[in-house]
């Protein structure tokens, strides 16, 4: 979720399209219920500051889903991650980086789960997501696996969401 780290280069579509999907996702971020920590809360480790979100897929816009590839509904789960390079003066807004990511969550009865990943590469924005089931009033600890590029060590970016699916 980078909207800083777009060029002038782009076209005019891909701004578009990455400006439509930020937009949905800022006013999920805003309108999601979550328990302890804010699944919008970015955390800085190093140099680095990782943004995750955590959301029902019906919330998407149709057309955003259609384009990614993720079937709306209210029994699915989404989360979106994007780690960013802390600014510089080359970079005021800080720069996307790619990295290795793992996630795996449990609910509360324990019931271990892995999440796959896919990258969202539009040029200068790099995201990750993943899309899963739930059930309804559902709270996911998820336990995300931050390695960026050209590092040697991982670091760890947990949170908490509830999932309602009525």
């Amino acid at each position: 979720m980078c909207l800083s780290g777009l060029s002038i280069v782009k076209t005019k579509g891909v701004i578009r399209s990455m400006k439509s999907f930020l937009i949905t996702l800022l006013t999920l971020a805003a309108s999601t219920l979550a328990l302890e920590v804010q699944a919008d809360q970015p955390v800085t480790v190093g140099d680095y500051t990782v943004h995750f979100n955590a959301f029902n897929t019906d919330s998407l816009q149709p057309s955003m889903a259609k384009a990614y590839n993720i079937v709306r509904s209210k029994n699915r789960g989404m989360f979106t991650v994007s780690v960013m390079r802390k600014a510089n003066e080359l970079s005021p807004m800080g720069t996307a980086v790619r990295a290795t990511l793992t996630a795996s969550g449990s609910n509360l009865t324990g019931q271990l789960r892995e999440f796959p990943v896919r990258e969202i590469d539009e040029g200068t924005a790099i995201y990750y997501i993943s899309v899963f089931h739930v059930a309804h009033g559902e709270t996911l600890d998820f336990d995300l696996q931050v390695l960026p590029e050209g590092e040697s060590k991982p670091f760890t970016v947990e949170f908490r969401q509830q999932f309602y699916t009525q």
